[in-house]
């Protein structure tokens, strides 16, 4: 009975919500294949090495005030002109007079490590490319707060869309025949590959 007054709007809910989940269905779909066929996609990584030191003055500063957690912003200035901004997304982790920073994000990831000791810094930046950044994506893996919102908020939008169409087929059944039985197959079909073949 609660369902009654919902009916009328059967319709515009189900198209309203499959134009909102449209691009993203398609996303997710699609990455669905690449990501179950990951073995047989071949990657490429671009690997992005750099070596740099200190200068002098920024060297004799930080070893005179050791930092033990964050970064001092000239320190922080001449590694963004450096290495990128991107890389101190990460955490700074200082021990033993060396600054660790890794910053993973989808479809790659970087880390650099400084010396105060020798001013030495290292840094790596890894790329594996569109498919892996997408697929990244579709895992919801290193991709911050607001991909994750859009996920549960996608997932929410789907259920409206897959729950008026099942609705919209009930309301439309009894002249097609081939309604159920389509429906009971989209059930039973996974229903029994999970039972026959995944062990």
């Amino acid at each position: 009975m609660l369902l009654l007054p919902w009916l009328g709007t059967l319709r515009q809910w189900h198209w309203i919500s499959s134009a909102l989940c449209l691009v993203g269905m398609l996303l997710f779909a699609i990455t669905g294949i690449t990501l179950n066929h990951a073995a047989q996609i071949e990657s490429r990584p671009q690997i992005r090495q750099h070596q740099a030191h200190l200068p002098e003055a920024l060297q004799r500063q930080l070893l005179e005030h050791q930092p033990q957690h964050g970064l001092p912003t000239a320190l922080r200035d001449w590694l963004g002109d450096e290495v990128g901004a991107a890389i101190l997304s990460g955490e700074a982790e200082w021990s033993d007079g060396e600054l660790y920073i890794a910053a993973s994000r989808p479809g790659g990831d970087a880390w650099l490590s400084l010396e105060l000791d020798s001013g030495l810094l290292q840094y790596e930046s890894t790329d594996r490319g569109w498919i892996a950044y997408f697929n990244d994506l579709h895992k919801g893996r290193h991709s911050g707060t607001a991909w994750s919102w859009f996920i549960d908020i996608f997932a929410v939008v789907c259920v409206i869309f897959s729950i008026t169409g099942l609705l919209l087929l009930h309301r439309h059944a009894g002249g097609r025949p081939s309604t159920w039985p389509l429906v009971g197959l989209g059930l039973v079909l996974p229903l029994l590959l999970a039972l026959l073949f995944i062990h």
